[in-house]
């Protein structure tokens, strides 16, 4: 069986929303949800959880995720890359003699997935050995097709020529956008690549309602919204 790094990776620092991980939603903070989802998972993850945030430590120990270290602040800062935080925490745990095949990255910013989700996505990686696996959403609304530029002289000007005064939906070549929920990878390819999305990378499709990104305050209104609509827990 391949041993799978269950990481959140949650800073203390957010511009949007002051201290956002913890924030308020439903019932619980916002990062519980994905603590939570993560530990029914069926292939027996330990939830590791990296912070610079003491508060935001305390707060994920309450849910059942293991906090083996507060996270140095060379890695939480704006600048700093979730490879940065992730190759921290592979490393600290290679030191007590904890290695790992595959890294799982889940963002507590995506609180509706479930862990249905989560071992659907490794069953996918984990069958024929793929290198890389994030999770994406159709686009739609946001289409290439459908958007324009404004050129030098202020007009609008489509940013893809089709040739065709009219566009219907069902014409449009399927594309798909990283909504954000789900990130799994070989340890070595993460650390050769340093990024989950490269020629190697396989999609996990989510639906729509699912991809919801917290990252301001109409998001959480919006979040809320659907766990009330979907009497979500």
């Amino acid at each position: 069986m391949k041993k799978i790094l269950s990481i959140i990776l949650a800073r203390g620092g957010s511009k949007g929303i002051k201290d956002k991980n913890i924030k308020k939603l439903g019932k619980l903070p916002l990062i519980a949800w994905t603590i939570k989802e993560a530990l029914k998972s069926k292939k027996n993850l330990t939830v590791y959880l990296s912070t610079d945030s003491k508060k935001i430590a305390n707060i994920g120990k309450r849910y059942g995720a293991k906090i083996p270290f507060i996270r140095p602040k060379k890695f939480a800062k704006d600048t700093s890359s979730s490879v940065d935080a992730i190759e921290h925490a592979i490393n600290f745990l290679k030191k007590k003699n904890l290695n790992f095949d595959y890294v799982l990255l889940l963002e507590p910013t995506s609180p509706l997935r479930t862990y249905q989700d989560i071992d659907r996505a490794i069953n996918k990686i984990t069958s024929k050995n793929y290198d890389s696996l994030v999770s994406v959403s159709k686009l739609e609304a946001f289409h290439p097709s459908f958007l324009y530029k404004q050129n030098s002289k202020g007009y609008l000007s489509p940013l893809r020529k089709s040739g065709k005064k009219y566009i219907r939906r069902q014409d449009l070549e399927t594309m798909y956008f990283l909504e954000g929920s789900i990130y799994i990878s070989k340890v070595t390819t993460l650390m050769k690549k340093r990024t989950f999305c490269h020629d190697k990378t396989i999609p996990f499709i989510m639906p729509k309602w699912k991809s919801i990104e917290i990252d301001d305050k109409l998001d959480l209104v919006m979040a809320e919204a659907i766990i009330k609509k979907k009497n979500l827990k």
